[in-house]
């Protein structure tokens, strides 16, 4: 079961109604805490959060059917959650939650060291370096579209503090090009200002190269 961070997610006994006899046992994690339980016979219809305090005022359970629901779900909820059944026959069923942070919007900047360098004058297009770029991701895939068409990804499956993938845009493709951010269940997409971004950097080149010139004779 994949969910992002701060959704709901509820884990289903497939029940429609327990049968009077049953007992239902929800486990979480290696340790198999119990967080919640439902023994019909002798009235119990609880969730518990002493044993892991993780959970608090986040689990919902169904009386009727034994579903249980975890709301406001964080990272730290992702694990194996046990369904324990118990009656006149034994079974158990685990369930695998992966939650995925919510994705930041990328971010698209000048590469000001290569950036804008002028095509030879066969040519009639001018190009531009630029840098698409997030921070604190995992489990992401990270690319450059033109139009509908992938260009270049790069993927990372640990925690990375910084994920980066160059590109070089031609300036008369001004708003063709996107880069996207994803992972199973969601994307971000930013789109590049090109006639801004390498306007500001090629400006900023000239200035440098003017100062040099100057100091420098």
């Amino acid at each position: 079961v994949s969910v992002m961070e701060g959704d709901s997610v509820t884990l289903n006994t497939d029940f429609t109604e327990i049968p009077e006899d049953d007992d239902i046992l929800w486990k979480f994690g290696v340790k198999m805490s119990l967080i919640a339980q439902i023994r019909r016979y002798a009235g119990i219809f609880n969730t518990s959060d002493v044993l892991d305090e993780r959970f608090r005022d986040r689990l919902k359970l169904d009386n009727q059917t034994g579903s249980l629901t975890i709301t406001d779900i964080t990272t730290q909820h992702a694990g194996d959650y046990t369904l324990e059944i118990s009656g006149a026959k034994r079974s158990s069923k685990i369930f695998n939650v992966y939650v995925y942070a919510n994705l930041p919007v990328p971010v698209i900047s000048s590469n000001s060291i290569t950036n804008c360098s002028s095509s030879s004058s066969s040519s009639s297009s001018s190009y531009c370096s630029l840098v698409c770029s997030v921070l604190n991701v995992g489990h992401v895939t990270l690319s450059w579209y033109k139009g509908n068409s992938l260009l270049s990804s790069i993927s990372v499956s640990d925690l990375s503090i910084s994920v980066s993938l160059p590109l070089e845009v031609e300036y008369q493709d001004n708003n063709s090009y996107s880069c996207v951010l994803n992972n199973h269940i969601s994307n971000q997409t930013q789109r590049p200002d090109i006639s801004q971004l390498c306007h500001t950097s090629a400006l900023s080149i000239y200035i440098v190269l003017m100062f040099h010139s100057v100091c420098c004779g």
